[in-house]
C-alpha cells in the first residue's frame, strides 16, 4: 500500500519539477507584453498558477481537517471545534493586518508583493505539513493543532494578501485584469481538484472498511503524511512559477498619498457603501458554500453511506467547477456580472434539496455534485472578478487617493474567513450535541439528521439572504464601462502632466 504512495509521490514531485523547469526556460515569454500593452497568454497563466497554493490546502483542509481531528487524531468534536474555529478566527484578525503592512511597503526591485511572497513560502509549507502529523503525547495534541493551525493560516495571509491585491498591478487594463482573473479563478478551481484529488485518493485508498484498530489508523496517518508531503511541494513550485514568470507594474504617474494608519484604512474601506454591499452579500453566499464543503465528507460517508466512495464523489465536484470557469467568464461578459450572480449561486438550490430529500443514490449523489460545481465556479470566479471594479469605483470617487488596494482585498478575505471560522465552529458543535461518535462504522439519526440541515437547508437560506443583499449592489454595467473611461482619461492625463513636467526641468 505505501508503495503505491511512494510511487505516486514520486510521479507528482517529477511531473511538477518538469513544469517548473520549462517554465523557467521560458520566462522571456512570460514577461512579454505586445506594443499595446496586453499581457501575454503565459503571464496571464503564471500569474494564475500563483493562486493554486491557496486552493489547493484550502479544499485539503475544508475537506478534511474536520474528519481527520475526529477520526485520526482522535480528538473529541469539543476540542476540534476549539482548534477550526480559534484557527479561522486568527487568520481572519490577521488578513486586514497584512493588508496594512503591505499597504505601506516599500517598493523593491521585486515589486512590493512579491517580498511577502517569497519569504512567507518556506515556513507555511513547514507549519502545513506539522498539521497532518499526530504527535505521540496526548496531552499536547490540541495545543499542536491550535498552534500550528494559526501560524499556518499566519504565514499562507501573508501570501495570500498580496497575491490577491497583485491583480490591480500586473495590467492598468480593466478588460486585462478580468481576463487574468478568469485564468486565476480556472487555476484556483483546479486546485481545489488537486487537493481534492490527492488527499482524497491517497487517504482514501488507506482507508479501511470501517475496521477499528492501532494497524488502520496507522496506515491512515501516513497517507496523510504522504498527501501532505505532495501539496507542500507544489505549494513551493506554484510560488516559483507566479514569481518568476510576473512582473509588478508601479503605478505611473498617480501622487502617492502618505501612508494611513489601521483604522484610518478600516474606516476608508467600511465606510464605502459599493464595497460593504458586495462583501456581505458575497459573505453569505461563502458561508453557505463553506457549510457545505465542511460538512459533505462527513454527509457522504455516514448519511448516504457511501464511505468508499466519498473521495470520488468530491473530486467530481471540483471538476465540475473547474470545467465551468470558461463559461462563466464569457456568461458575465455577454449578460453582465450581476446577472452572472443570480443565476450561478442559485443553479445548485434544487440539488441541494433534492440529496436530502430522496432516498440514498450513489446515481443521484453524483448528479448532485456535478450541479454543484457548476455553483462552486461562480462563487470562485465572480468576488474576485468584481473586486476590481469596486477598487476603481472608489478610484474615480476619490482620484487624489491611491495605493489602497491591498486593504480592500484583505479585508474581503477577514470576511470570507471569519465565515469559514463560524461555519466550521458551528458544525462540529453541532455534531458534538447531535452525539457525534469518533471513528464510528455508524452514526446515531441525530448526527445524521444534523448533517442534512448543515448541507441543505442552512446553506440554501444563507444563498437567498446573500442574493437579497446583493440587490441593493450600486455597480452594473453601465457604471463600470464609466469608470474604465474615467480612470483611462485621468491616466492620460497624468502621463501628459509628468511628460511637461519632465519636458519644462531639461529646458530649465
Amino acid at each position: 500500500m505505501l508503495s503505491q504512495y511512494s510511487d505516486f509521490l514520486f510521479k507528482s514531485v517529477f511531473s511538477l519539477c518538469t513544469i517548473v523547469m520549462l517554465c523557467a526556460a521560458s520566462l522571456p515569454i512570460f514577461q512579454r507584453r505586445d506594443n499595446t500593452g496586453r499581457l501575454s497568454m503565459c503571464s496571464k497563466l503564471c500569474y494564475a498558477i500563483g493562486g493554486a497554493p491557496y486552493q489547493i490546502t484550502g479544499s485539503a483542509l475544508g475537506f478534511f481537517l474536520q474528519i481527520y481531528l475526529l477520526d485520526v487524531a482522535q480528538l473529541d468534536p469539543l476540542h476540534a471545534s476549539i482548534i477550526l474555529f480559534v484557527g479561522r478566527a486568527w487568520d481572519a484578525v490577521t488578513d486586514p493586518t497584512v493588508g496594512f503592512l503591505v499597504s505601506r511597503s516599500r517598493w523593491t526591485r521585486c515589486g512590493r508583493m512579491m517580498p511577502w511572497i517569497l519569504i512567507s513560502t518556506p515556513f507555511a509549507v513547514l507549519t502545513y505539513f506539522l498539521i497532518w502529523y499526530v504527535p505521540p503525547v496526548e496531552q499536547g495534541k490540541v495545543l499542536w493543532y491550535l498552534v500550528f493551525y494559526c501560524l499556518f493560516q499566519s504565514l499562507q495571509t501573508c501570501f495570500h494578501v498580496p497575491y490577491s491585491a497583485l491583480t490591480m498591478f500586473i495590467s492598468m487594463d480593466q478588460k486585462e485584469r478580468d481576463s487574468a482573473t478568469a485564468y486565476r479563478m480556472t487555476v484556483e478551481v483546479l486546485g481545489t481538484v488537486v487537493g481534492t484529488a490527492i488527499q482524497g485518493q491517497i487517504v482514501g485508498g488507506a482507508i479501511a472498511p470501517c475496521l477499528p484498530g492501532d494497524l488502520d489508523r496507522c496506515h491512515v496517518k501516513q497517507a496523510y503524511l504522504i498527501a501532505s508531503a505532495v501539496i507542500c511541494t507544489m505549494y513551493v513550485l506554484c510560488a516559483a512559477v507566479l514569481f518568476l514568470g510576473v512582473r509588478e507594474q508601479e503605478e505611473c504617474g498617480r501622487l502617492k498619498t502618505e501612508p494611513m494608519s489601521f483604522f484610518e484604512g478600516m474606516r476608508m474601506v467600511m465606510g464605502y457603501g459599493p464595497y460593504v454591499k458586495l462583501v456581505m452579500g458575497f459573505l453569505f453566499t461563502s458561508l453557505a458554500f463553506m457549510l457545505l464543503e465542511g460538512n459533505f465528507a462527513l454527509f457522504i460517508t455516514y448519511t448516504l453511506g457511501f464511505r468508499n466512495d466519498f473521495q470520488n464523489i468530491l473530486l467530481v465536484i471540483m471538476l465540475s467547477g473547474t470545467l465551468s470557469i470558461p463559461f462563466w467568464q464569457w456568461f458575465l461578459i455577454r449578460f453582465g456580472k450581476k446577472t452572472a450572480v443570480y443565476i450561478g449561486i442559485t443553479w445548485a438550490v434544487p440539488f441541494m434539496i433534492l440529496i436530502v430529500c430522496i432516498e440514498s443514490s450513489l446515481i443521484v449523489a453524483y448528479v448532485v455534485s456535478v450541479a454543484a460545481g457548476v455553483s462552486v465556479a461562480a462563487a470562485f470566479l465572480l468576488p474576485w472578478s468584481m473586486l476590481p471594479d469596486v477598487v476603481d469605483d472608489f478610484k474615480v470617487k476619490n482620484p487624489d487617493s491611491s495605493g489602497h488596494e491591498a486593504i480592500f482585498y484583505s479585508f474581503y478575505v477577514f470576511f470570507t474567513k471569519f465565515a469559514s471560522g463560524i461555519s466550521l465552529g458551528i458544525s462540529t458543535l453541532s455534531l458534538d450535541f447531535a452525539g457525534y461518535v469518533t471513528r464510528g462504522c455508524s452514526q446515531p439519526d441525530a448526527v445524521n439528521l444534523t448533517l442534512k440541515v448543515l448541507v441543505s437547508p442552512a446553506p440554501v437560506v444563507l444563498i437567498f439572504l446573500g442574493l437579497f443583499i446583493f440587490k441593493t449592489y450600486p455597480i452594473d454595467e453601465e457604471r463600470r464601462q464609466g469608470n474604465r473611461k474615467l480612470l483611462q482619461e485621468m491616466r492620460e492625463s497624468d502621463q501628459d502632466s509628468e511628460t511637461e513636467s519632465t519636458e519644462l526641468g531639461s529646458a530649465v
